[in-house]
């Protein structure tokens, strides 16, 4: 177990290296125990200028954050505003500004299925030189600190928490679909989907996620193996290691990577000591053991380094009367530097899961943007 802890350590020290800048755009990852809200405004809301487009994005943004609620990507669940100019006034002064009067109704609901779980209207009153600075001026009124916002926020929560209760089976049998149709990136996307805060659903489903992502590494590292033997055949053999590095033994198919390695490993060494022959027939001491680096202790050809070594000494001790000490570098895996981090097996699972996670991130920002459907919510 303790092994098999160590290997999964490097896999995650991979993953999630490479979707660190999804991570920032869907949400921090402190908050895998948050219900997610995306921030949506309607294009119908009438003659609203761009910066207050902007103000009103920024002023829901606030609204969810004072409230514990954490902003997301296309979530199915999203806070959204429409915006009534109910008066437009001249004001009696030098010079005349106009002066707006805008009720603003926020919502909350599944903007999948089309459902409203809660709302909440304000009344704001801005003024300024021009409709554009008038409509700015009241927006700019919105308080989020209002503690008013708490009661929307919950009872939207509620909801949320209660599709999770009512959905949770459906979530995990679509899930297993997806993972079967070798679809896990969707699939982890949806069972990460669920909020710490529901927690039944949440331990189903991150018991199912552990086991997709799982699959998800064993299909990877058969795609591996085949992308790196056409990258062999097409000369990219530091190319192919790369992609084989990120495997590791507990996979069922690590047998195919070893084979691959070894190939790999062979025709590097060959091809170092042609280098370093090749530098030695003109006694170049330095070029031969810059070749003869490239060769690692378990190298097929480490007997004929040897050999060299030896030439290459007996030669410099003659000519410049000193010793040459050089060693032949021992190859040191992932696996073996990765014994330094002491990780148990209950942190490697939270890092498991945090990695998996991380996947449903990446898959999530490279979606088409979600057509919500928010018809008869006001």
């Amino acid at each position: 177990m303790k092994r098999n802890s160590i290997l999964i350590c490097v896999r995650l020290f991979v993953l999630i290296c490479t979707v660190c800048i999804a991570q920032r755009s869907f949400g921090d990852s402190g908050d895998a125990s948050k219900i997610f809200l995306s921030v949506y405004i309607p294009d119908q809301i009438d003659k609203m200028p761009d910066a207050g487009i902007n103000i009103l994005e920024n002023k829901l943004n606030q609204i969810i954050t004072n409230n514990g609620i954490a902003g997301g990507v296309n979530s199915r669940f999203i806070i959204t505003a429409n915006v009534v100019v109910l008066t437009k006034d001249i004001t009696p002064t030098s010079p005349a500004m106009q002066a707006y009067t805008l009720e603003i109704t926020f919502y909350i609901g599944d903007a999948v299925d089309g459902i409203k779980f809660s709302s909440h209207a304000i009344t704001l009153k801005g003024v300024g030189e021009n409709e554009t600075k008038a409509y700015i001026s009241a927006l700019r009124n919105i308080n989020t600190s209002d503690p008013k916002y708490q009661e929307f926020i919950n009872e939207g929560k509620n909801k949320i928490i209660d599709y999770y209760k009512s959905k949770c089976d459906n979530i995990i049998n679509e899930s297993k679909g997806l993972s079967a149709q070798n679809q896990f990136d969707e699939a982890i996307l949806k069972l990460v989907s669920v909020p710490g805060i529901c927690k039944e659903c949440y331990d189903k489903c991150i018991g199912m996620c552990l086991d997709v992502y799982k699959a998800k590494m064993e299909h990877d590292c058969l795609e591996t193996i085949q992308k790196s033997r056409t990258l062999m055949t097409q000369g990219k053999f530091d190319e192919a290691s790369d992609n084989l590095s990120k495997m590791t033994p507990d996979l069922s198919c690590y047998s195919g990577v070893v084979e691959i390695m070894n190939e790999i490993y062979d025709h590097k060494c060959a091809t170092a000591m042609g280098q370093a022959r090749g530098a030695w027939t003109n006694k170049d001491v330095e070029a031969t053991s810059n070749a003869l680096k490239n060769i690692t202790t378990d190298s097929k050809c480490y007997q004929d380094a040897l050999g060299l070594i030896n030439e290459v000494k007996a030669y410099v001790k003659e000519k410049d009367q000193k010793e040459w000490d050089f060693k032949l570098q021992e190859r040191k895996d992932n696996i073996e530097m990765a014994k330094q981090q002491h990780k148990d097996d209950v942190e490697i699972t939270k890092e498991t899961i945090q990695a998996a996670r991380e996947v449903g991130i990446a898959y999530s920002t490279h979606q088409p943007k979600v057509v919500y459907n928010v018809r008869g919510w006001w």
